[in-house]
């Protein structure tokens, strides 16, 4: 153990030497291990969240009983159920606009409640109240903490307390104050049994139920998998590039400590026991580093998170806690990352400490001696990742399979980058004039293999940056375009009760100025285990001009107002398979699929159908806003005439100007997460260029010394040195274009398809692709600031010793 430790403490005398090198590994770690950890908090955060909605659900130890149609069930069925003996406990559930936020309101009957689905501060009594104070006027409700501070000062919702077990903009009360602050009196949503208690199905035909067990609900966390895969995907191509700082420092550190190994094993140190205390060298490296990396993770994770949650919430109605908790399995996550990044940056090192003769190690080039092979090996791996990669594609039907074939394309990218970059330098070496360029082409050639891998970082970070871009500007001008079609109607209106709706419908119809009226219901059903809407269409110009169709049959309005046929979203056509002319059931008979529209955002699948046949087969449908035509010039004057005629709340009225900046703030926070993920791995690289550039700075005289000595100033070998590393950043940035446009093909053709259900055009963007060249550039540039500044600042004394010691 004592000869373990100074050996330990003696491969340790090289970082305090060269503490560069050692910040470089540090450095390197530290940022994988933030982004990988910083994102893994994220998802821990979301999936608590998501596991107490799930609860408050069911939970997973409850079955569900829900009606076959509609969304919601007389309160009389609950009350024959238990007349009948069967323990079944009521659920109503809807939600209110507060303050122009979405509150979720939550019914329950906590004394028939399972108690796998009875919040936790219902379990008891408990001093503050229990269940005697929930059922006992003034009727209190429990919400989460961050909830209840939103709240504060509003009279109209019963006296709150804080339940940290629930999450946020959820209200749970007793069912009855729930059912008058919904105005559904009468109506229940679900009712909730114990498992494994047996229902007669006479009694569930009788009443129109079905009863759904807790392997077949899980719809949230369904939705939101495709998400977190995504962020997760970013997080490890970052943590990629980081590794490859390590990888780089790591590796040179064992060059140039050979004879320091040889002078080890000289004295007697066996091979074993010198690559144990590497081994532990690396250890303390990566402890280091992953404590470090946890706390930038904890930083960036709740810098992220916000947006984060607004996207959950807008893309899948989802809440996730604004505010994030310190959870060991992210801890641990990130800790394990750090560990395996490490020894895996430095594992064939290692293995070339153990392996290498103690006079092998005595020759300075033994190590490259060693790695001869490597750019033809790298070459073969490169052919074998783009086959792999092809079969994947061509084999794979998942949403792992696409992530697995951009791997693979990145993969051979990025073993393929050296080689690339050093026949593009063969061939300009061959046509070069002059001894000077000559030899500027040749020296990049040298410095090739040391740089290789802060390049192949800044490879991997540009061609990301391009293929989000590219996905996330075709989707933005997709978007836009589809919300002109889709939101056509210049307001929207929705009654405060059905029969107020129905009301405002009558009388927009009877105004001078309306064109058309556009009500809209919607209902909720499930085909093949996939969650459908089922929306509502009238027979309007509206719809037939302005509704985003991506194919339809000859006729297909005229087919669809008929009654026999419908529309599908292009969601529902590729998670259920079905195609034009292919029928749908909706449990009242097949429909002929006559079209195919775009319903971007929508986590669901959809179905269109004609009002009338909606109102016919689901009479509880719930109703969508009513869209109302007219001349834009008119909007103010119709919106005083409405407010005049009817008491509709200010939150129930809005106009299309305002619903597509709601739209488009929600698609900008969206894509927030992923734009900085992706400006964080382009940081990431430039520390590796610049750490590269760095430790390289002290081998690098050996080559500049005899150029000096026939005469090039040092300043001008500085500036040569400068424009050879803008020069290989942007050969770089040529090949990551093509890899980016792969890569944004993948996302667009396959990932979105695969998470989303649909796809996207792909639409290139030069002047982008010019940015991120100029970017790179840029980076490369300020990268090389201090070595190229340490260059024209050395010594002429220091460029001599170069000769003095036979080099």
């Amino acid at each position: 153990m004592t000869r373990t430790f100074w050996t330990l403490a003696t491969l340790a005398s090289y970082w305090r030497r060269n503490p560069i090198q050692l910040a470089a590994v540090l450095v390197g770690l530290a940022l994988a291990t933030a982004l990988w950890s910083g994102v893994q908090a994220i998802n821990a955060e979301a999936r608590a969240s998501y596991a107490k909605a799930t609860g408050l659900l069911g939970g997973p130890d409850v079955d569900v009983l829900r009606p076959r149609q509609g969304t919601s069930m007389p309160q009389s069925v609950f009350v024959d159920l238990r007349r009948a003996g069967h323990l079944v406990s009521p659920v109503v559930e809807g939600a209110i606009a507060v303050d122009g936020q979405r509150l979720r309101i939550l019914g329950i009957e906590p004394v028939s409640m399972p108690s796998a689905a009875t919040p936790e501060a219902l379990s008891d009594d408990g001093e503050n109240g229990g269940v005697p104070a929930f059922l006992s006027p003034p009727w209190e409700a429990l919400a989460a903490p961050e909830t209840v501070r939103r709240l504060v000062g509003d009279t109209a919702l019963p006296p709150r307390r804080a339940d940290r077990s629930l999450p946020p903009d959820l209200l749970i009360t007793d069912i009855g104050v729930a059912q008058r602050l919904l105005d559904s009196e009468g109506l229940i949503s679900r009712l909730l049994l114990e498992p494994g208690i047996e229902l007669p199905q006479s009694m569930l035909d009788l009443h129109g139920l079905e009863r759904v067990p807790p392997a077949e609900r899980g719809a949230v966390i369904g939705l939101t998998d495709s998400f977190h895969l995504n962020l997760t995907a970013f997080a490890f191509l970052a943590f990629a590039v980081g590794l490859l700082i390590v990888r780089a420092a790591v590796g040179l550190a064992l060059e140039q400590r050979l004879a320091m190994f040889r002078t080890l094993r000289t004295c007697g140190v066996s091979a074993r026991r010198l690559t144990v205390a590497v081994f532990l060298e690396v250890v303390v490296l990566a402890l280091t580093a992953g404590v470090v990396g946890l706390a930038l993770g904890y930083a960036v994770a709740a810098v992220l998170l916000p947006d984060v949650s607004g996207s959950l919430r807008g893309l899948y109605g989802v809440a996730v806690s604004g505010t994030l908790t310190l959870a060991p399995e992210w801890v641990l996550s990130g800790l394990a990352m750090s560990f395996a990044g490490a020894f895996a940056a430095a594992g064939s090192a290692l293995w070339a400490v153990y392996r290498l003769p103690v006079l092998a190690a005595a020759r300075p080039d033994a190590w490259r001696a060693a790695q001869a092979t490597e750019m033809r090996r790298s070459l073969g791996a490169a052919a074998g990742f783009v086959v792999l990669g092809g079969l994947l594609y061509v084999l794979g039907d998942s949403l792992l399979a696409g992530f697995a074939t951009m791997a693979c394309a990145l993969l051979a990218a990025a073993l393929a980058l050296p080689a690339l970059l050093d026949g593009a330098l063969r061939v300009l070496q061959r046509v070069a004039r002059g001894a000077l360029l000559e030899w500027t082409i040749a020296d990049m050639r040298q410095q090739l293999p040391g740089l290789s891998l802060a390049l192949v970082a800044l490879l991997l970070a540009l061609s990301a940056n391009i293929g989000v871009n590219t996905m996330v500007g075709g989707f933005r001008e997709t978007f836009l375009s589809w919300l002109d079609q889709r939101l056509a109607a210049e307001i929207y209106v929705r009654g405060a009760t059905e029969a107020q709706a129905q009301a405002i419908d009558d009388w927009a119809a009877q105004q001078p100025d309306v064109r058309e009226v556009l009500p809209g219901r919607i209902a909720d059903t499930i085909l093949d285990g996939v969650p459908i809407e089922i929306r509502s269409a009238v027979d309007r110009d509206t719809y037939r001009r302005d509704w985003p169709l991506i194919a339809a049959e000859p006729g297909a309005w005229t087919a669809l107002f008929g009654g026999e046929a419908a529309m599908i979203s292009e969601q529902t056509s590729v998670r259920l398979s079905l195609d034009l002319g292919d029928t749908v059931d909706l449990g009242t008979g097949p429909l002929t699929v006559v079209g195919l529209y775009a319903d971007y955002g929508n986590p669901k699948g959809q179905v269109m159908v004609p009002l009338s046949r909606l109102e016919q087969d689901f009479p509880d449908a719930r109703r969508l806003g009513t869209g109302v035509r007219l001349d834009p010039a008119g909007v103010g004057a119709f919106l005083t005439r409405l407010e005049a005629a009817f008491e509709v709340p200010p939150d129930n009225v809005i106009d299309q100007v305002s619903l597509k900046r709601l739209s488009r703030e929600t698609f900008e926070r969206t894509f927030a997460v992923t734009a900085a993920l992706n400006v964080l791995t382009l940081l990431v690289a430039s520390v590796a260029l610049f750490t590269s550039l760095l430790t390289l700075f002290d081998r690098r005289l050996a080559s500049l010394a005899p150029i000096w000595a026939l005469g090039i100033s040092r300043r001008r070998l500085a500036a040569l040195e400068m424009i050879k590393t803008l020069a290989l950043a942007a050969m770089t940035a040529l090949v990551a274009v093509p890899l980016g446009l792969v890569l944004a093909w993948l996302l667009v053709a396959v990932i979105n398809v695969k998470a989303f259900g649909w796809r996207l055009p792909l639409i290139a963007y030069p002047d982008q692709w010019l940015t991120l060249g100029i970017l790179s550039i840029g980076v490369a540039g300020l990268a090389s600031i201090l070595p190229i500044l340490r260059l024209s600042r050395t010594a002429p004394s220091q460029l001599l010793k170069v000769f003095a010691n036979a080099r």
